[in-house]
């Protein structure tokens, strides 16, 4: 990757609701969200997550999000897969650009971060970008 960006996100909404609850606090359930972003990544992304709980709060979920803005100059839309596990305290999170996916100035961007979460936002976080182009 040839350029680090620097950004905040903030959670403007979030909407999740069991899908299959198991027993004793164990339950799946499924998120849409709306997160707006400063930074080098200006936009906003509409994001649905599938998470899985487990009795004493810990977790995981996966999720695709499409963030309509910019990259530095770039103006477009992306889709970032996101990986993670969770707990009461803190989320840990795995970011990746889907390749394919970005449209106009952001078509053929690659790259991805790591996040950790603690609190609330905004959140600042970095990530690797290039485009393949």
């Amino acid at each position: 990757m040839n350029a680090i960006g620097q950004a905040t996100f903030a959670t403007k909404n979030w909407d999740e609701k069991p899908y299959s609850e198991i027993d004793a606090g164990r339950k799946l359930n499924r998120v849409q969200a709306t997160f707006t972003y400063n930074g080098d990544i200006e936009g906003e992304g509409t994001l649905e997550y599938l998470m899985a709980y487990s009795p004493d709060g810990t977790g995981s979920f996966v999720g695709l999000e499409r963030i309509v803005g910019r990259i530095g100059n770039r103006s477009g839309s992306f889709v970032a897969q996101h990986t993670g596990t969770f707990d009461p305290k803190s989320v840990s999170t795995h970011w990746e650009f889907v390749p394919g996916l970005g449209t106009e100035a952001l078509e053929g961007l690659v790259g991805g971060g790591e996040l950790k979460l603690e609190g609330h936002g905004p959140y600042p976080f970095s990530f690797q970008y290039d485009f393949d182009q």
